[in-house]
């Protein structure tokens, strides 16, 4: 393994919001603490900030342009990649990725090693085969791994690296609880949650992510006689003004439109996460990782979730309890109002942590360009 400074590329199409590029973030400062040479090539995004802020560097292309242009970009990343003297170049996204290999293979022998990772299940097709050509390919769960192994069966699986996504333990400590202004101001904001337990389903404004099914089950828990609460954290945004106004409806004519509350994304997740007495994960079609699950165990909060993708291996990994069949409603209920009469005792988490995604892709790179 090699102890001299590497310099590694991340490419992806921008940096917004999501797992890709928070994870690409991650892996950066994981680079620059390691003393290696970090570098992003994206299109930009309010991210570029925070990114250079902790010591990467950023070179904005349009590498995520879907047009035939984008093709014109491949001897400037060629030339790129030579005048970086780039040991890694890591893609995490299809087209960028595309652009990226077909630079890399008009470079000399050895040139820089292919790193890719799976995110999630792209669809099945010549276009996502280049994301497991990589030579190594980091999948971020069991799940995206045999999804890669099915549908490319060519594929090597020594070159299949499981390194699933982490949660950071001091943004997320175990058993934290916020102070009392916090909880007051939380409160007066949301006076409709106090005086009950408190639900919580963290998730963007896409009917995806579940939310209809947490108000039917609010409204199942209120039949049965469990006087609960309910958050959908991050479900207002711009343009899904009409998906909030369809989830209202539906509180209200489920009669439960005075104990649910709407928000925008908020930067306080911990807090709210560490209020909740259940924290939902409800998504469907089934979530390729599942961050939301070790984000709440990590603080010691209990999770249900539905029991498909990689929120079913982080249950079952980690808290079988919370473990229901997808999209059935009354074991979802049963189930729920256990949890929130009595949960089974949470342990400190001791993997799925950042420190470990982050030591991980760390010694994969040094593997790769050690060899």
């Amino acid at each position: 393994m090699t102890q001299r400074r590497l310099t590694v590329v991340q490419i992806l199409p921008a940096l917004r919001a999501g797992g890709a590029e928070r994870s690409t973030l991650e892996v950066g400062e994981a680079l620059v603490e390691a003393g290696h040479r970090s570098i992003v090539v994206s299109g930009g995004g309010a991210l570029v900030a925070p990114l250079v802020a902790a010591g990467s560097e950023h070179i904005e292309l349009p590498v995520g342009r879907k047009s035939l242009w984008s093709l014109a970009l491949v001897p400037r990343l060629r030339a790129l990649f030579t005048e970086l003297d780039a040991d890694v170049v890591h893609v995490r996204s299809r087209l960028p990725a595309w652009l990226a290999w077909r630079a890399l293979r008009g470079m000399p022998a050895p040139g820089p090693h292919f790193i890719t990772t799976a995110h999630g299940l792209n669809s099945p097709g010549w276009y996502s085969s280049i994301m497991a050509r990589g030579e190594r390919v980091i999948c971020v769960s069991n799940m995206v791994r045999d999804h890669i192994l099915r549908h490319y069966p060519d594929t090597d699986p020594a070159r299949l690296v499981l390194i699933p996504r982490g949660v950071d333990v001091r943004e997320f400590p175990f058993g934290h609880q916020p102070d009392d202004d916090w909880r007051t101001r939380f409160f007066a904001e949301f006076p409709q949650l106090a005086g009950a337990p408190l639900m919580t389903l963290p998730g963007r404004g896409t009917r995806l992510k579940g939310h209809a099914d947490a108000i039917e089950l609010l409204a199942d828990l209120g039949a049965r006689g469990v006087d609960v609460r309910l958050l959908l954290l991050g479900v207002i945004e711009p343009g899904r003004e009409a998906y909030v106004a369809e989830l209202e409806a539906l509180a209200r004519s489920r009669g439960v439109a005075d104990r649910v509350a709407m928000s925008v994304p908020r930067a306080d997740v911990a807090d709210v996460l560490a209020v909740s007495t259940l924290v939902l994960q409800l998504s469907n079609p089934p979530e390729s990782f599942g961050r939301t699950v070790i984000e709440a165990l990590s603080l010691c909060r209990p999770v249900i979730g539905y029991a498909h993708g990689g929120v079913d291996e982080l249950l079952t990994d980690l808290y079988p309890a919370g473990r229901v069949p997808p999209g059935d409603r009354a074991r979802l209920t049963e189930r729920a109002a256990e949890l929130l009469r009595a949960a089974p005792a949470i342990a400190p988490l001791t993997r799925y942590r950042l420190a470990d995604m982050k030591a991980n892709t760390l010694a994969l790179y040094e593997q790769v360009a050690g060899a």
